[in-house]
């Protein structure tokens, strides 16, 4: 018997680095792609709870690095989404969700027509990347205060620029958490699921959410700026003093 075609998909991006053309390590190895199975099994779970047949996947890519004016990644997530429109037609509706490089692979190829929207998780948003392909998308992006790797401000920036640039935003802090998404592991996981769902119409967003999404153009850069524990009432977060910015003396890892 013939698969059913998917009626949505969300597809899963992981990070990188900076620089690097051999392909990603395999298995347990790839330690990015490993940071995300549990982000992939927690939005399979709760899209299967609501019905429909909805593809969670990673993209696999060719090189593990970003690696300048060739964005790799960003080129591999075109082919996956591709591959979904010859499989599946025109009117999939389909959620990028990527983390760090994964993140800015997505942000770059949501100007694909199946894609709906972004979710990008501690996302590496350099001031010089593009924004007009995210016009007409819905784009949430999740950064952690304390992240020491990419930049949260860059984040606020780059949300601002997209909603001017005719995108529907929002930008949430994650308070006390780390770029490895490892502190604060559940309510990461609680809100990426709820927000991936949300943005493919199984699950309701949450209320704060969809509120900065349909901000106007013309609203402040500081608009649209949510706090996860005080905002979304996902409880109060740690003491972000307990945690202390470690020294990272080796090569850029996204």
């Amino acid at each position: 018997m013939a698969q059913r075609p998917p009626s949505a998909a969300v597809l899963v991006l992981h990070g990188g680095r900076e620089t690097g053309t051999e392909p990603p390590p395999p298995g347990p190895l790839n330690l990015p792609g490993v940071r995300m199975r549990p982000f992939v099994r927690a939005v399979g779970r709760a899209a299967r709870a609501v019905g429909g047949n909805v593809l969670v996947t990673p993209v696999r890519y060719g090189h593990r690095g970003w690696n300048g004016d060739r964005a790799d990644p960003f080129h591999d997530a075109v082919a996956a989404l591709d591959a979904l429109r010859e499989e599946a037609g025109d009117d999939l509706p389909v959620v990028l969700l990527g983390h760090s490089m994964g993140a800015r692979a997505a942000l770059r190829a949501a100007g694909h027509p199946l894609v709906r929207g972004v979710v990008g998780l501690a996302p590496w948003c350099p001031p010089e990347d593009p924004v007009a392909q995210l016009a007409g998308r819905d784009i949430v992006l999740v950064h952690s205060d304390r992240d020491r790797l990419t930049s949260p401000r860059a984040t606020r920036s780059l949300t601002a620029r997209a909603r001017g640039a005719g995108a529907r935003t929002c930008m949430v802090t994650v308070r006390g958490g780390d770029h490895a998404m490892l502190r604060r592991a559940s309510a990461w996981h609680r809100l990426t699921t709820g927000l991936v769902t949300g943005l493919l119409g199984s699950g309701s967003l949450p209320g704060p959410v969809g509120a900065a999404l349909a901000l106007p153009p013309t609203a402040g850069a500081t608009e649209g700026i949510l706090d996860l524990d005080l905002d979304l009432g996902l409880g109060p977060g740690p003491d972000p003093g307990r945690f202390r910015a470690r020294a990272r003396t080796r090569s850029r890892a996204y």
